[in-house]
């Protein structure tokens, strides 16, 4: 029987980038409990999806009872729920017991879980103390968590295409200006395929962002000195944001070397403040209408600072897609 060690698990189920809630408040217990699970039981990642799934439904009881030490239970159950989804994750990829069905469930588990526990607790305050602001804040949570998902969808999306672009035209292939793939015509995918064949030994590319984010340690400057080294073509779509950010790129290398990424207000923290950090406040006080305000305060700063990271994405895309065009006009020149 095969024997893990946490060591195995930092190495072979860790991201190389993840929010900074999971790298500091949940990696650390996730990692230990995947050691003791998959060494002394037979679990599978589909039964701790399960086992999240009645924590997190727990966690929506505790929180539509509405009084304060309900409340704390339900941060913690809501918060353990997390740890345990994240251990579903860990064992597939340690174990390699995972399966395309699988990471479907995990996700629909995690948008139910979230959505319950989230109406759970507005509904409850509501219940208490009569706010109608509760009942306002539903929509708003929900309409920003799907744009975030459909924002990061897209922007991926985008980067992928932009990259793809590039490296073809690095490589001699005849490259549309729109990042959107155009239908292509029997012959542009013949002229294509031969000028793949013609240039398969042309030069290699390595984008920017891949490199710092692979070796943190790095500059721009180191990146492109070993590019030029080892013969390799650089390409930065990024180029623009860096020279308007210089301090976002220091902080940017500081923190991926914990693992933390840059993107410090994403869904995880977005969840994690609303179903955790703004229950946990009624520690503050016994009295109903005051965590109330206190839970409000939170949702409305969480909501605000998803919607301003987002609107930096947006932002820091925009750049890329000018210099996408300007390197492309570069290469086409040779």
């Amino acid at each position: 029987m095969t024997t893990y060690t946490l060591a195995d698990v930092r190495e072979r189920t860790y991201k190389s980038r993840d929010a900074w809630w999971t790298v500091f408040l949940v990696d650390p217990l996730a990692a230990r409990l995947v050691v003791w699970t998959a060494n002394r039981t037979n679990i599978t990642p589909n039964q701790i999806t399960f086992g999240a799934g009645v924590l997190g439904l727990g966690s929506a009881v505790a929180f539509a009872m509405a009084d304060w030490p309900w409340l704390v239970l339900g941060a913690l159950l809501f918060h353990l729920s997390f740890v345990l989804d994240c251990m579903d994750g860990k064992i597939a990829r340690l174990k390699g017991n995972g399966s395309v069905f699988g990471a479907w469930v995990d996700f629909v588990f995690d948008r139910i879980r979230f959505f319950g526990c989230m109406m759970a607790l507005f509904i409850g305050q509501w219940a208490a103390t009569g706010e109608v602001v509760f009942l306002l804040l539903m929509p708003v949570v929900t309409f920003l968590d799907l744009l975030r998902y459909l924002n990061g969808a897209q922007v991926a999306k985008t980067r992928q295409s932009m990259r793809e672009k590039l490296r073809d035209a690095a490589e001699g292939r005849r490259v549309d200006a729109a990042v959107a793939d155009p239908e292509s015509t029997e012959a542009d995918s013949s002229a294509d395929a031969a000028a793949a064949e013609d240039t398969e030994d042309g030069p290699r590319v390595v984008f920017m962002e891949e490199a710092l984010r692979e070796d943190p340690a790095l500059d721009r400057e180191q990146v492109y000195a070993r590019a030029k080294a080892e013969g390799v073509r650089v390409v930065d779509v990024h180029a623009g944001f860096s020279e308007r950010m210089g301090w976002y790129e220091r902080l940017r290398r500081s923190l991926l070397r914990s693992r933390v990424r840059p993107h410090l207000f994403s869904g995880i923290e977005f969840e994690m403040f609303i179903c955790v950090v703004a229950p946990l406040t009624a520690l503050a006080t016994p009295l109903a209408p005051v965590a109330g305000a206190l839970i409000v305060g939170v949702t409305v700063l969480s909501c605000a600072a998803l919607l301003a990271f987002e609107v930096a994405i947006v932002f820091k895309l925009w750049l890329a897609t000018r210099d996408f065009t300007r390197e492309l006009d570069r290469l086409a020149q040779g």
